[in-house]
């Protein structure tokens, strides 16, 4: 583990085996960068991170592993989006992705193995979600794979509602002369939807559970009603697949989500998001979690190389 220096700042890189990784804790808990140097000594980006001129804009970079809390992408208000209605009823405001990604965080443990770092609320934070917490990342490195666990603790007197995720950029393709569509994904789902343009779940594409990872229609489809908890992609093939784990039983948690997006044909990531729920749980209540007065909920995702 070493701090270096990055665009004026100081970001913190550890190796564990044959894996670097870098990260900025205090920026949004982001976990930038993991590259895998392999046995013929070339190095692979597992998690890309985009060359940047500077640090403006940090958490809009598409790159490294956003974390999306207290609810994932975009949530509405009776149609409306930007909004949604707490416990009580009362209407507040609530952007695309939350507020951890572009919040501040405090270091609490940096380590040979790893960071936690717990979420500082500012000033739009507490009008969006204006209840007393505390909401904890946890990342804990390995020589082939992390593990990251969210945990809310309510310390307030009424049930908390969140429903978190992540948003992993990951390199793709990732062998010289490959193309996307020499790669595959398999997601056992029971029920792929989307969501429309007033925050409702509809219907979404029929797929397979293995899917050539160039099909357009995957782009943007929540993988739902999880059979297992373990979705794994890479070339047809090729050793190096990545197993994307959500959660730590033997079944996937119960509506727990499976995202998969990429801005356009030729990006050089594929995101593979796992979620606790879809998207606007406030409203519709699927992956909704209420955490109980004094109590706390752990949502633990763990990415592995094979």
């Amino acid at each position: 583990m070493e701090k270096i220096p990055y665009l004026g700042e100081a970001v913190t890189r550890w190796r564990v085996g044959g894996s670097t990784f870098v990260a900025l804790p205090e920026r949004g808990a982001r976990l930038m960068n993991w590259n895998l140097t392999t046995g013929d000594g070339s190095v692979r980006d597992v998690i890309l991170w985009p060359e940047q001129k500077s640090l403006e804009g940090f958490h809009k970079v598409r790159g490294g592993n956003p974390i999306l809390f207290p609810f994932c992408a975009r949530t509405f208000d009776r149609g409306e989006i930007g909004f949604w209605r707490d416990p009580k009823g009362v209407r507040r405001p609530m952007p695309t992705h939350g507020y951890a990604r572009q919040g501040e965080f405090r270091a609490t443990r940096v380590d040979e193995g790893g960071f936690e770092a717990v979420f500082v609320p500012g000033a739009e934070a507490r009008e969006g979600y204006p209840f007393s917490y505390e909401f904890r990342v946890e990342y804990r490195f390995a020589a082939l794979g992390l593990t990251c666990k969210l945990t809310l603790e309510n310390l307030g007197a009424e049930p908390l509602p969140w429903s978190a995720g992540h948003h992993f950029y990951f390199a793709l393709p990732w062998s010289e002369g490959s193309r996307r569509g020499d790669y595959s994904i398999r997601i056992p789902a029971g029920r792929r939807l989307r969501q429309n343009a007033a925050g409702l779940l509809v219907d979404g594409p029929a797929l397979g559970v293995l899917e050539p990872m160039d099909n357009p229609a995957l782009v943007d489809t929540l993988h739902t009603d999880l059979r297992s908890p373990e979705v794994v992609f890479g070339e047809r093939g090729f050793p190096g697949d990545v197993a994307v784990r959500l959660g730590s039983d033997a079944s996937a948690p119960p509506g727990s989500t499976l995202v998969t997006w990429t801005q356009d044909a030729d990006s050089p990531f594929y995101c593979v998001e796992p979620w606790m729920g879809p998207p606007n749980a406030p409203e519709h209540g699927v992956g909704l979690h209420l955490v109980a007065p004094g109590a706390r909920e752990t949502f633990t995702v763990s990415v592995a190389v094979r």
